[in-house]
């Protein structure tokens, strides 16, 4: 069943992209963070670029998501200016955070990805859920799907440093809207 051009509905709706190449769109795609500090949370995003290549059969598709590490928004400056300095992810020596997968796969519960996360020159093995949205996607509109997800990441990828009362676990959440390539 196709609900629109490269867009398919897998058994019990659930939504899988059509081969060939997609991209993120880098206004509508990021990753958000959520990192308790002193009992008090502190939240940032990412924007997101990267490209997606569906292959059949799915298992050997790959995907690719970058951030710019200089790129920390979390409302304050002045944190900005400290999560991106050498204290943290070290923008300048870093410049780039990213995942590369390594397995796309379809279970009866939903999508999962599994792959490799790289922060400040480390890889770390990440695998999560995908939680696919078509989105408002209408017949003649380009193809298009917003996949989200959530997973959590040590402190200790992020800073080496002992950081007062900062939680090892850094909550994330990514969400990409995907465009398919022409």
């Amino acid at each position: 069943m196709t609900a629109t051009p490269g867009i398919q509905l897998k058994p019990k709706g659930q939504p899988r992209l059509a081969a060939g190449s997609w991209r993120a769109d880098p206004v509508h795609s990021h990753a958000l963070f959520t990192a308790r500090v002193a009992g008090r949370a502190v939240r940032g995003r990412l924007p997101l670029t990267g490209e997606v290549r569906i292959t059949d059969p799915i298992e050997d598709s790959t995907a690719r998501l970058a951030a710019r590490a200089s790129a920390v928004s979390t409302g304050s400056p002045v944190l900005d200016r400290l999560l991106a300095g050498p204290a943290f992810l070290d923008a300048r020596a870093f410049p780039e955070i990213s995942f590369r997968s390594e397995l796309l796969v379809w279970v009866p519960a939903g999508w999962r990805a599994v792959g490799r996360l790289q922060v400040k020159n480390t890889t770390h093995e990440l695998a999560c859920q995908l939680d696919l949205d078509l989105g408002g996607t209408r017949p003649g509109d380009p193809p298009h799907i917003i996949i989200a997800s959530r997973w959590a990441i040590d402190s200790r990828w992020v800073t080496s440093q002992w950081v007062p009362a900062l939680d090892r676990r850094i909550m994330m959440a990514c969400s990409c809207l995907l465009e398919q390539s022409i």
